[in-house]
C-alpha cells in the first residue's frame, strides 16, 4: 500500500524489546539477593549493563501503548488476519 512507511515496523521493534525484557528479567531474577543493586552491578559479570538494558527497556513500553493506540485509531483490528499476526 502507498501509505506504508518506516513507522509501521515499530511493532517488530516492540516485539524485540519484549523478548529483551523477558531475557534480562530472567537473568536479573537468577541473581537476586537482598542487596540486589550492589550485587548485580559489582559482583556479576556485565550485570550493570543487563540492569540498565532492563531499566531502559521498561521505559520503552510507553511506545507499546502508542503503537496499540495507533492501531486502534486507524482501525487495524478490522483486518482480522493482520491483527492476529500483530498480536502473536
Amino acid at each position: 500500500p502507498s501509505n506504508i512507511s518506516a513507522w509501521w515496523n515499530f511493532g517488530s521493534l516492540l516485539g524485540v524489546c519484549l523478548i529483551l525484557q523477558i531475557l534480562t528479567g530472567l537473568f536479573l531474577a537468577m541473581h537476586y539477593t537482598s542487596d540486589t543493586m550492589t550485587h548485580i552491578c559489582r559482583d556479576v559479570n556485565y550485570g550493570w549493563i543487563i540492569r540498565y538494558m532492563h531499566a531502559n527497556g521498561a521505559s520503552m513500553f510507553f511506545s507499546l501503548y502508542m503503537h496499540v493506540g495507533r492501531g486502534m485509531y486507524y482501525g487495524s483490528y478490522t483486518f482480522s488476519e493482520t491483527w492476529n499476526i500483530g498480536i502473536v
